[in-house]
């Protein structure tokens, strides 16, 4: 697997880099000193400009504007600091969503603005949406050569949402969260990672479509079967 696309299965002990992303944003972890950030800055721009492979840490010293020890006394190595402007822009993703869906007013609206700003988040993304759009064939068979640990992880983030509308009694008790978040996941990281000849991922008005058709009836629980 190409160096630049290993952050997707990265794992530090028993969690993923996405694993702690998640656990950032929902716990609202904010633990880092303004050098570190600015250089977490400096690296993003500089990887969104000329690619991680060929930048080096040098580089993004430079453009921090503060030494190469510096950089390396908080950054052991280039790895540590890709992982971690990575993990920092799907924090941003899981957070991004959070003030998303917050405009809404119904379970079902939520669905929809959730839907729309997850593939927008991801592909406008500079470092992230760039490689999913340049490097497809890489990056796909990297997010689901992992075990699922990925897109369990989003249906985790998920999930939790649709309990959360559960518990304000918004949807059907008996709807089942996990695996409806399954569905909702799969349907958007298929869009993310398969090219489209019929649905146009950056018209948000027929993704928002989309999503009212196939993910909101989701929210229904199945019909009891008749004996």
């Amino acid at each position: 697997m190409e160096p630049t696309l290993s952050f997707l299965m990265t794992t530090s002990g028993d969690e993923s880099l996405i694993e702690r992303a998640y656990t950032d944003a929902v716990e609202q972890n904010d633990d880092m000193d303004e050098t570190s950030a600015r250089i977490l800055d400096a690296a993003y721009e500089q990887f969104c400009r000329m690619g991680i492979q060929r930048s080096t840490m040098e580089d993004v010293a430079r453009r921090a504007g503060v030494s190469r020890i510096t950089v390396y006394r908080r950054f052991a190595t280039k790895d540590a600091l890709v992982e971690q402007v990575v993990r920092r822009e799907f924090r941003r993703y899981f957070d991004q969503f959070l003030i998303d869906i917050q405009q809404a007013e119904t379970a079902a609206d939520r669905v929809v603005l959730g839907f729309v700003s997850s593939l927008r988040a991801i592909r406008r993304n500079p470092l992230i949406g760039g490689l999913i759009e340049t490097e497809p064939d890489l990056v796909v068979p990297s997010m689901i050569s992992d075990g699922g640990r990925t897109l369990a992880v989003v249906r985790q983030f998920v999930a939790g949402q649709l309990r959360r509308e559960q518990q304000a009694g918004n949807v059907s008790p008996d709807l089942d969260t996990d695996l409806v978040a399954e569905m909702m996941v799969r349907i958007s990281a298929s869009f993310l990672g398969i090219p489209s000849f019929i649905v146009d991922l950056d018209d948000e008005e027929q993704l928002a479509d989309i999503a009212r058709r196939f993910l909101v009836p989701m929210l229904q629980p199945p019909a009891p079967r008749e004996s």
